[in-house]
């Protein structure tokens, strides 16, 4: 049978791929096809080279007002920040504050800049509205705390109240607790706290569950006891999102045990855990060895309709493998494919291994052409351990 013609071919191709060639051969200065939102973001996943970025991004006339966009932005500002081209950064973020919304653009490429870790130009960006509102303020808060600059929050927020005669809100209090809670300061809440009374701003969940991730970090557990009696105080409910931040919390500590606690009070509230839970608990009982009992929450969570994430699926197959467990692995390797969700290529090669040395020579086998199907260009990285198949087969 004759094989197909080359425009045959073409036509069969998935218009992503025909896109990712016409890239490729573009001249690197310009892109000139429009593309969507969704297909600047699939771009972007593998492109590194800085100039193609840069034409990705302009084809999609990206708006960070979009949700999509967004994504597609955020993912183009850190390959650009890994590349470590901060001119190209610039080149485009500033470039969105060209359009007619830049009052309403602002405090996204505020946020993109601290992302990068380009907090100057994001004071830059702020310092050129003269009358800044609270939410752009709130954005340069923020960006402190993405750039790894915490102990810039509070002299901005002391400084900048005054001289742009800002009036904090929540939000505003909250990224402040965030900045001390994640930089070993959590005790600084309670005089945050006390100047929100002051000023009469309710604190939500989100204020106290900032500051039991703080006090847990820092492993104050009479402060973890006190936030909850002035949740109390304030009469702030402790609803599903308290309780997942002290059960990764706990998680984290390797004190899964209380964290299971936790989740046996939940229940007696009539308080139904949701995936973000269960996630919390697969990796604690992971990280404490425990791999019956995370798979048992693995399978609870599935029975009750509960879909689990990629990372879930990922966390466990690599666990599994550094327990020995490979068949267990395999199974829910083949669940997590199954979904087009692939394990990174070194949990991969672990497992294959592990079936060989178990003996499972048939099911390695079956593995490794799946993924030289799913992932044709990686079959040179295969290389040794088929060797190590073929070895052992004869």
């Amino acid at each position: 049978m004759a094989s197909p013609s080359l425009p045959g071919l073409r036509h069969r191709l998935p218009p992503l791929l025909l896109l990712c060639r016409r890239l490729t051969n573009a001249p690197t200065t310009a892109f000139e096809e429009s593309l969507t939102a969704r297909s600047a973001l699939a771009l972007l996943r593998s492109e590194k080279d800085p100039t193609r970025i840069l034409s990705i991004c302009r084809a999609a006339a990206l708006s960070p007002t979009s949700y999509p966009d967004r994504a597609a932005l955020s993912l183009a500002v850190s390959a650009l920040s890994a590349s470590g081209s901060q001119s190209s950064v610039r080149s485009l973020l500033d470039g969105l504050l060209l359009s007619p919304s830049a009052a309403a653009v602002r405090p996204h490429v505020i946020v993109l800049f601290g992302q990068a870790g380009m907090l100057s130009d994001a004071l830059r960006v702020f310092e050129a509205s003269h009358t800044p509102s609270v939410r752009t303020f709130n954005s340069l808060l923020f960006a402190c705390i993405l750039s790894k600059k915490h102990s810039e929050v509070p002299r901005i927020f002391y400084d900048f109240t005054i001289s742009y005669q800002i009036k904090p809100d929540l939000t505003t209090y909250n990224t402040v607790i965030k900045a001390f809670c994640q930089s070993g300061s959590s005790r600084c809440f309670f005089s945050v706290l006390a100047e929100m009374k002051r000023f009469r701003v309710k604190p939500n969940a989100t204020t106290f569950g900032t500051a039991l991730a703080g006090f847990y970090r820092e492993q104050l557990f009479d402060d973890v006891r006190k936030i909850l009696l002035l949740m109390k105080k304030h009469k702030c409910r402790a609803n599903l999102s308290i309780y997942n931040v002290r059960i990764q919390s706990l998680c984290k500590l390797k004190r899964s045990n209380e964290a299971k606690e936790l989740l046996r009070e939940m229940r007696k509230k009539c308080m139904e855990p949701d995936w973000v839970t269960y996630d919390h608990l697969i990796l604690g009982c992971c990280g404490e060895g425990n791999l019956k009992e995370a798979m048992m929450y693995f399978n609870e969570m599935k029975k009750r309709g509960l879909v689990p994430k990629s990372t879930c699926y990922f966390t466990l197959i690599y666990y599994l493998c550094k327990g020995k467990d490979f068949e267990v692995a395999l199974e829910v390797c083949k669940e997590s494919i199954g979904k087009n969700w692939v394990p990174h290529f070194s949990i991969m090669v672990e497992l294959v291994n592990g079936l060989i040395i178990v003996s499972k020579l048939e099911e390695a086998r079956e593995m490794l052409e799946k993924l030289k199907e799913k992932f044709p260009s990686n079959c040179e990285m295969w290389k040794d351990v088929e060797e190590k198949l073929a070895l052992v087969t004869h």
